[in-house]
């Protein structure tokens, strides 16, 4: 019985080779692409930064479009495109926001205003009246060679502001690089009465629909936004 082992001892596993290391690389398709905001405007990065993505600014140093010939859907949009594409061509593996706000009172365009006299007869037109913000949105990605554009309208009313509340507001903005010489968010609510539509848009950038347009490039949310993004200071909105 020299081939049996002893009875109080277990036979021996029969050993076994180890499996070669195996290191997996994420494929080109697994990488989620990088993100790119095509604006120095603040509020926009805020806006981003409260939804919880996660991208870098590098502005764009292309003209603004301004002609009375197109219409307001076109200005934006047009001009949102060349940002986003000036910079996914220069980035063409990163996915590029540009985008575009303008305010239209009775169908005249109003744009930011290049003083602060031209701020003050702005929002004398404004006041007690209902007037429309319109922001474009493009979305470009050279790598994939695919873009995606929108635009959204938001109805404003204003107050009914004596010159003396005009004067008081502007010197605590700064207008001129404000689109209707005026901000929604901060003190918005001392001169805007109400809302219809996207707040965010007003701002100068309609998240709801930004958000489900990156998911079509593969940009989400690194976290949840929090809810306490809108301060509870700005004016009533109405969807």
């Amino acid at each position: 019985q020299h081939g049996r082992p002893p009875r109080n001892q277990a036979p021996r596993a029969a050993s076994r080779p180890v499996p070669p290391l195996l290191i997996l690389h994420p494929s080109p398709q697994s990488v989620p692409p990088r993100f790119i905001l095509a604006s120095a405007s603040p509020r926009r990065e805020q806006l981003l930064l409260e939804a919880g993505l996660r991208f870098r600014i590098v502005p764009p140093q292309t003209d603004e479009i301004a002609s009375r010939a197109l219409t307001l859907r076109e200005l934006t949009t047009g001009n949102a495109a060349r940002k986003a594409i000036a910079i996914a061509r220069q980035h063409p593996g990163d996915v590029v926001l540009g985008a575009d706000t303008l305010v239209a009172l009775d169908g005249v365009l109003i744009g930011k205003p290049p003083s602060m006299g031209a701020a003050f007869r702005i929002l004398q037109r404004l006041s007690g009246r209902k007037h429309t913000v319109c922001t474009g949105v493009c979305l470009a990605s050279q790598g994939a060679r695919k873009t995606r554009h929108f635009h959204v309208l938001s109805q404003v009313l204003f107050r009914r502001l004596e010159p003396p509340e005009i004067r008081a507001y502007l010197a605590r903005i700064d207008p001129l690089d404000k689109a209707g010489a005026y901000a929604a968010q901060g003190d918005g609510a001392e001169i805007i009465a109400q809302i219809r539509g996207s707040y965010t848009n007003v701002v100068g950038l309609p998240m709801g629909e930004t958000l489900l347009a990156l998911r079509h490039f593969g940009i989400r949310p690194a976290r949840k936004s929090s809810s306490s993004s809108i301060p509870s200071s700005t004016p009533p909105t109405i969807s």
